[in-house]
């Protein structure tokens, strides 16, 4: 593997893994590797030093843009153009370019099925085992519909207050469904806002939502059986994901582990004695918390795999299911997302 792709692997945290090379090698020749280790940079400045024209140079920065290689500021006169500097800008903007190929598609999802899962779950047991709290990088917001009498709904937690609050909102397809192919559920399903919005507008990644349809979308995924995941911090989400059980690169460990990869909501269900036995609530479920007792009525039998997410008070007709609030926000500060 040429010098080049180590250390655009190593830029992102990645040097020691031989398939993050392999994924940059997939979609960028050595002539666009040089141009973005020689980035933060405009288009002057790397004209000058490769000593290519700058309509030369602009054309290469634009394509590496579009490929989610490379990310522009327009905080500067000429725009700067910078290289991705972490993990999941690199997986998710490469991802959705429009003309990523099959063979890098899969490419991501042999690293998420080996390599990827592999670190996630090492990472987890070894503050499990130390007693050190894990700091997630997402987190799970409850379903849009009425929680129990009582209970504040911070705006951190509300599908609809961020909607509302977004001057732009856009969605993508799921990049973990593009890479994965292992279910039939809307592909469609990522609602990015503000500057995330902008970007994939600019990149032709995304359309333009408005409120009335991003808060339909958020409704059609809850009926769908798709889990609400937000960035882990306090401040207004930049994006919403709407997380199936069968692509989701965020839950697999929890799923066969039961290691919190995902923040849990400060919510958890509670079946009362209204349940019918309808086990509707039991298909819902991702993390199987939720058994039927020996009455034939279901019940949360494993709290600690509940993510409070909600799925299963959406299909409860009896209305016997309740979010209960039962544990502090635990979150990423902002200053700690670069």
């Amino acid at each position: 593997m040429e010098a080049q792709y180590t250390q655009l692997a190593e830029l992102i945290g990645m040097g020691r893994f031989e398939k993050i090379k392999a994924l940059f090698a997939l979609i960028a020749d050595l002539d666009e590797a040089d141009l973005m280790l020689a980035m933060p940079a405009n288009v002057p400045t790397l004209s000058e030093k490769f000593g290519r024209t700058e309509e030369e140079t602009e054309k290469m920065a634009e394509l590496l843009f579009l490929k989610g290689l490379v990310f522009k500021s327009f905080k500067t006169d000429p725009i700067t153009y910078k290289a991705c500097s972490h993990m999941v800008q690199f997986h998710d903007a490469t991802v959705l370019w429009k003309d990523a190929p099959r063979e890098f598609l899969d490419a991501w999802q042999d690293w998420s099925d080996t390599d990827g899962y592999q670190l996630s779950k090492a990472g987890l047991e070894r503050a499990a085992e130390s007693g050190q709290s894990h700091q997630a990088g997402m987190r799970v917001i409850p379903v849009g519909l009425t929680l129990q009498t009582g209970t504040q709904v911070l705006a951190e937690d509300d599908v609809n207050i961020a909607i509302d609050k977004a001057e732009v909102i856009a969605v993508t397809a799921c990049t973990c469904k593009i890479t994965a192919q292992k279910c039939d559920t809307t592909l469609e399903c990522c609602v990015q806002f503000n500057n995330a919005a902008r970007y994939a507008i600019a990149r032709g990644t995304g359309r333009e939502l408005t409120k009335k349809e991003a808060v339909k979308l958020m409704a059609d995924c809850e009926e769908e059986g798709l889990i609400h995941t937000v960035n882990n911090q306090k401040s207004m989400h930049q994006v919403i994901c709407n997380c199936c059980r069968d692509c989701c690169g965020n839950f697999p460990v929890k799923i066969k582990h039961g290691l919190n990869s995902v923040a849990p909501s400060r919510f958890q269900a509670e079946i009362g004695a209204d349940c019918n036995g309808c086990e509707l609530c039991l298909e819902r479920c991702f993390f199987d918390a939720i058994e039927m007792t020996d009455d034939n009525l279901a019940a949360v039998t494993k709290p600690d795999m509940c993510v409070g997410c909600g799925l299963c008070q959406v299909v409860c007709l009896p209305a016997a299911i309740t979010l209960n609030e039962v544990r502090p926000m635990d979150y990423i500060p902002d200053s700690w997302i670069h």
